[in-house]
This record gives structure tokens, C-alpha cells and sequence, in this order.
């Protein structure tokens, strides 16, 4: 028993021994991994800290303290990073990225940016869209997509002015070729782009476009075209096109071959129409000779029905020879602001099948504006099926004539066809700062053919903002950012402002309380020395390459103080 309680007293005196012998477990020192990256502008990298802990005489062991430390890079403008360690490229140039904590206990990792359009375009190799997803409140409201190539040497470039823009319905939101995108009614639709190199390589990417309220505009009427065909009894085919007009919007869109719409002849022995199928609907064969009446039903998902008729008449004529006749569809479309857009449609009559076409964006139909360089309507000389001819845009107030001419490959006869598009003036409130949306404004007359594009970036989303008066001298046109509370207004995170190619354009990002300027991103040459306190701004020149527009894109950093 004596021999124990010994034992047991030697036993918690060397306890006590060991426990003095250095068991400190402070970090001592950091590394950074990887001490350095070499990026492309937009790429990101994630950096990880790892912290040393010494214990006297016994070996170090390691920590993971990426989450502990606080991050930091000396050059924002370049690289920004975020508390996790993420490193995102900014634009061409060295960055410094620390890694520190309490104790002025630190470590440093470089950042080398690479990029910034100094390659041609015609290698780009992949695409991307800025921002991925974007959403408004209502119909009417627009957001702005910008397209950023890389070519093969890693190099980006704004491409946002020269890929092919499309949505996947037209129903909740449409996009010009700018890259902005209008909703319509509530929805998802997908935003795609595609960039084609000049040996017909491509790169595409795709975004998602949600309108959140508002319901979706239903079809108020429909037009079948031509309203009347006659055919020989011998089996001849004629194609009627349905075109439906979407609500309050006045969108146009062919639903010939819709599931929601459903053809019917009055009397199949005459003549006879297709209906129900994936493709070739509204294809009608003469059978015997009489009249018969063509149906053309449509179904909204609230059950509400429009319809159309038109006239066959079969006959033992023999059917005459090419082009007959040539239509736009709508004859007038009116629109309310500078940058609106509008689609017009051109449908030949022909002596051949199918004796109805959708000739919009076929490579013989040439698309001519009175007032090419206030109101330009696209033409597709390429005859691609993804084209976006007949498409006018008003960069100014008044009204153009739209001339659609298609010229007949064999006979080489040519069809006119006439339309008009309108953008009325409606004069502001003088008092008013921006001019109010809605209206044509006064002093925007001329070619204005320059898009500026204007975004935010870092860690501040709540109080940042940047303002741009416009060619005219009208303060704050733009008004990008969520510290703008003018009249009870928010600025947009990505926002946008047309002007006469050749402007120099002033961007100021005032003073604001709690941000920090961390400087401008691209294409924007500082006029103040760069302070995080403000106020900051630069100049940006929207000029012209071989006669051409150019569009311009300008990022700004914002951090919080």
C-alpha cells in the first residue's frame, strides 16, 4: 500500500513536469499557397493560409487559418480578394495579395493579370456573360448583359457589340443587340450569345433573364397571312402563316407552328390543312374544286380564345409564276424612349411552294431605313436562321420609313414593301434630372450610334455610384448604383447611356459615406487622383473604327470602410 501511494505521488509530479515543458500553441508564422498566380482578366484563384505553431522543444505543426486571417490586396484595380481568399482578376497588372493577424503576423502571395484586348477577335475560343443571372421587379424593366471573350492566348476582350444575341422566349423578355434585356412578362427566359470568328468557328455562352411579378402577356389577336390563296384541284399547296400580337406589348411573333394553335378546314374535301404537327402546320392541299375556310384558333393558358379565318378557292387554273407580292408585318410600330426597339416581319406571296414565306431574314430581302442613322433596321445578308433582320432601333425622336425589298433569284424581279416606325417627342419637365423615361427626349437628335456601359464592382452592393451626364449637358443620364435616391429612384447595378460617336464622356464616383473607391477597372483614363474618399472621376472617348460604332464598358471598384 506504501509502495502505491509513492508511485502515485512520483506519477502526478511528472505530470506536472511535462505539462511545464513548452506547450504554447500560438501561430508564429503564415504562408500563403501558392505564393503566386498568374491570371486572365475575369479569372479568379482561391488562396489558402496556412498558420505555424511552435511547442518549444517538440516539432511545429500546422494550421488551415484561411477563414482567421485577414485578407487584403494592394492593388484592387488589378486584383481584388475576398475574406475567404478568393482572388479575382481585375484588369492587366501586378497585385500583391496579404494574408495577416493579430501579432503583425503576415505573409504575401503575387497576382499577375494578364488580358485586356490587345489581341484581334478573331481567335476568340470562349465566352462569357456578365452578370450570369439578372432579374427586375416588372415588364418594361431592362437589365444589361455584357459579353467578355477569351481568345487562345488568354487574352479578354468586350465583345458585347459583336456576338448574336437571342432569347429563348420572346414572351417574358427580349434583347437588342446590345446586350440589353427587357422583360416582358413573368418568367425565366435563357439569354444566349454567340461569337463568330472569321473562319466561322464559334464560342457561345448563355445567362438566365427572370421577370419576378406581372402576368404573362397573353395573345389578344391573330393575323393569317395571306387572307385569301387560290389553288388548282390537281393537289397544289399553299402556306398560311398565324401571326400572333401579344397583349398591352404589341410583340409580333409567328405561332404557325405552336401547340397552342390549332388549323381546321371547313370543308376538307375542298382542300385540306395541316395541324398538330412539330413543323409544317398551316400547309393547305386543293383537292376539288369549291371554298372552303381556313381556322386558325389559339389557346391561352387562361383559356381565352382568339381566332382568325381566312379563304381557299380551288380551282383548274394553273398557277402563275414567281414572286407576287410582298408584306411587313405590322405596317406601324410606335415606341417610347431613346435605345427601344422594335420587330418587323416580311412576307412574300410566291407562285411556287410553299406559296407563303417568312422572308425576314432570308440573304434576298434587304432591309432599308429612310433615316439610317437615327432609326437603323438590321438586314441579314448572311441569310442565317438565327439572324435578327428587320429589327429598327431609335436613337433619336421622329419617325422613318422601313423598306423591305426582295429581289427573285430567278427572275430577278424585285417586290417592295413599306412601314413606318414612330418615336414621338414628348417634351420633359425642365426641373426635372434625368429627362423622364418614356419619351423621345429633346437635344438627342442625330447618329447616336456609341453605347457606354456602366457597372459596380466589389465588396460594397449598398451605397455605391457613378454618374454621367449626357452629350447634351443633361446631368446624371446615367445614375449607376444603389446610393443614387434621386426623386425616390435606385440606380442599376449594370446601367447604360447612347451618345454621338466621338463624345468624350466624364464619369464621377462622388464621395460617398462608408465606401471606398478602390479605382476604375477598364477603358476609363482618371482625371483625379484615385482616393479611396473621393470624390473620383475619369473620361472615357466613345470613337469610331472604319465608320463603324464603337461600344464602351467602364467598371468601377466600391469596398466598404
Amino acid at each position: 500500500m506504501n509502495r502505491f501511494r509513492i508511485f502515485a505521488v512520483l506519477s502526478a509530479g511528472l505530470g506536472l513536469l511535462l505539462a511545464g515543458c513548452g506547450s504554447n500553441t500560438d501561430v508564429s508564422t503564415i504562408q500563403i499557397t501558392p505564393t503566386s498566380q498568374s491570371l486572365a482578366a475575369g479569372q479568379t484563384a482561391q488562396f489558402t493560409a496556412t498558420g505555424i505553431i511552435h511547442h518549444g522543444k517538440h516539432p511545429d505543426s500546422t494550421q488551415d487559418v484561411t477563414s482567421l486571417v485577414t485578407w487584403a490586396s494592394n492593388a484592387p484595380a488589378i486584383t481584388t480578394v475576398s475574406s475567404a481568399g478568393l482572388a479575382t482578376a481585375v484588369s492587366a497588372g501586378t497585385a500583391t495579395i496579404t494574408a495577416s493577424m493579430p501579432g503583425a503576423i503576415s505573409a504575401t502571395a503575387t497576382v499577375t493579370v494578364t488580358g485586356g484586348g490587345g489581341t484581334t477577335n478573331s481567335d476568340i475560343v470562349s465566352l462569357t456573360l456578365i452578370p450570369g443571372s439578372q432579374s427586375v421587379a416588372l415588364p418594361t424593366q431592362s437589365s444589361q448583359f455584357i459579353a467578355i471573350g477569351a481568345n487562345a492566348a488568354g487574352s479578354t476582350v468586350n465583345v458585347t457589340g459583336q456576338v448574336a444575341w437571342s432569347s429563348s422566349s420572346s414572351s417574358v423578355a427580349t434583347i437588342s443587340t446590345a446586350g440589353l434585356a427587357t422583360g416582358v412578362g413573368q418568367g425565366t427566359a435563357t439569354i444566349a450569345a454567340i461569337f463568330t470568328n472569321p473562319d466561322k468557328t464559334v464560342a457561345s455562352a448563355s445567362a438566365t433573364f427572370t421577370v419576378v411579378s406581372g402576368a404573362s402577356e397573353p395573345i389578344t389577336a391573330i393575323n393569317i397571312t395571306p387572307g385569301a390563296q387560290s389553288l388548282s384541284a390537281s393537289g397544289q399547296t399553299g402556306q398560311f402563316i398565324a401571326i400572333g400580337t401579344s397583349g398591352a406589348t404589341g410583340l409580333t411573333e409567328d405561332v404557325t407552328n405552336s401547340a397552342q394553335l390549332k388549323w381546321t378546314s371547313s370543308i376538307p374535301s375542298v382542300a385540306s390543312i395541316t395541324s398538330g404537327q412539330a413543323s409544317g402546320n398551316g400547309l393547305v392541299t386543293g383537292a376539288s374544286v369549291g371554298t372552303t375556310t381556313i381556322s386558325a384558333v389559339w389557346t391561352n393558358p387562361d383559356s381565352t380564345v382568339v381566332s382568325a379565318t381566312a379563304t381557299v378557292s380551288v380551282t383548274l387554273t394553273a398557277p402563275p409564276n414567281p414572286l407576287l407580292s410582298l408584306e411587313i408585318i405590322p405596317n406601324t410600330i410606335s415606341v417610347g424612349d431613346l435605345q427601344d426597339t422594335g420587330q418587323f416581319l416580311a412576307v412574300g406571296t410566291f407562285a411556287t411552294p410553299p406559296y407563303v414565306r417568312d422572308v425576314t431574314n432570308s440573304p434576298n430581302t434587304t432591309w432599308i431605313s429612310s433615316f439610317p442613322d437615327e432609326f437603323p433596321v438590321n438586314t441579314n445578308s448572311g441569310g442565317t436562321s438565327s439572324a435578327s433582320a428587320g429589327i429598327v432601333t431609335a436613337y433619336a425622336s421622329g419617325s422613318a420609313t422601313i423598306i423591305a425589298e426582295y429581289t427573285d433569284p430567278t427572275s430577278q424581279t424585285i417586290q417592295t414593301a413599306t412601314a413606318q416606325f414612330n418615336c414621338p417627342l414628348v417634351e420633359p419637365d425642365p426641373t426635372t434630372h434625368p429627362p423622364t423615361p418614356g419619351s423621345c427626349y429633346t437635344g438627342q437628335f442625330g447618329p447616336l450610334k456609341a453605347t457606354l456601359t456602366v457597372y459596380g464592382e466589389g465588396l460594397n452592393t449598398t451605397n455605391w455610384l457613378i454618374t454621367a451626364d449626357s452629350a447634351t449637358g443633361t446631368k446624371d443620364v446615367i445614375h449607376c448604383g444603389p446610393g443614387w435616391a434621386a426623386g425616390g429612384n435606385t440606380g442599376g447595378s449594370v446601367c447604360t447611356g447612347i451618345y454621338p460617336v466621338g463624345t468624350t464622356v466624364t464619369l464621377t464616383a462622388p464621395a460617398q459615406s462608408g465606401v471606398a473607391f478602390g479605382g476604375w477597372t477598364n477603358n476609363c483614363t482618371p482625371t483625379t487622383a484615385v482616393t479611396a474618399a473621393g470624390p473620383n472621376t475619369c473620361q472615357v472617348t466613345l470613337t469610331s473604327i472604319n465608320g463603324g460604332s464603337v461600344n464602351a464598358t467602364v467598371g468601377a471598384i466600391f469596398n466598404n470602410r
